[in-house]
């Protein structure tokens, strides 16, 4: 186990920036290596200490989320080795009988996701990606939402699969809810190159702790 204050870095070094970035297909290029290496990394995790970053997580989402006060959250089941959130999601709900939770779902290609709710015990059947959801469950309208990160930098810009269905969804979302972008440490980089349809998190939660993003958008009564 780590120690308590210590982080993980990748063993897979991430591409660097193009000196000239000539086109949209350079950038495009470079995000796709820095993607690719995000994703490796942290599929490379030892179980063990996969375990011990997740408690720290989970300890400084409770602060977050304390601070925050958020009624509706909605959360991502895991893929590909992202943060498994599934457990502590439980204990929240758990805590308050007010509070409900849901997961996104992707309903045609090119659109953007709808949210249904989720409770421990909620019938399941998998998307075409093989990821968990809801059967048969009540829409609901998240006031924040916890957002896996492939990469991330200070700005709270991120990577993800390149599907673009979380920026459509927060474009479409009226009120924009609090983005809680959730990974381990090892996914930070200098730059994720964002483009002019990127939406940026709120704040950034790893185990190294909650991080107010430099570009921070939302609001919530705690905010």
């Amino acid at each position: 186990m780590p120690p308590e204050n210590s982080t993980v870095t990748s063993s897979f070094p991430f591409p660097e920036a193009p000196a000239r970035a000539k086109s949209e297909a350079d950038i495009a290029a470079a995000r796709k290596k820095l993607r690719n290496a995000g994703i490796a990394a942290r599929e490379a995790l030892p179980e063990a200490l996969r375990r011990a970053l997740t408690a720290r997580i989970e300890t400084h989402l409770d602060a977050l989320l304390g601070h925050l006060a958020p009624a509706r959250i909605a959360f991502c089941w895991p893929w590909r080795g992202e943060v498994d959130l599934v457990p502590w999601a439980h204990r929240w709900l758990a805590a308050d009988p007010a509070r409900r939770a849901a997961l996104p779902i992707v309903r045609k290609p090119g659109q953007a996701m709808e949210f249904l709710r989720w409770q421990p015990g909620a019938a399941m059947e998998t998307d075409h990606h093989g990821i968990p959801v809801p059967t048969g469950a009540e829409a609901l309208e998240p006031d924040l939402i916890l957002v896996p990160l492939n990469v991330f930098d200070a700005a709270g810009f991120r990577l993800g699969y390149g599907g673009g269905y979380f920026d459509r969804t927060l474009a479409a979302l009226d009120p924009a809810p609090l983005t809680v972008g959730v990974a381990f440490e090892l996914a930070r980089a200098d730059t994720t190159w964002p483009q002019p349809h990127d939406h940026p998190m709120s704040w950034i939660v790893t185990e190294a702790g909650a991080h107010k993003a430099a570009q921070a958008v939302g609001t919530l009564s705690g905010d």
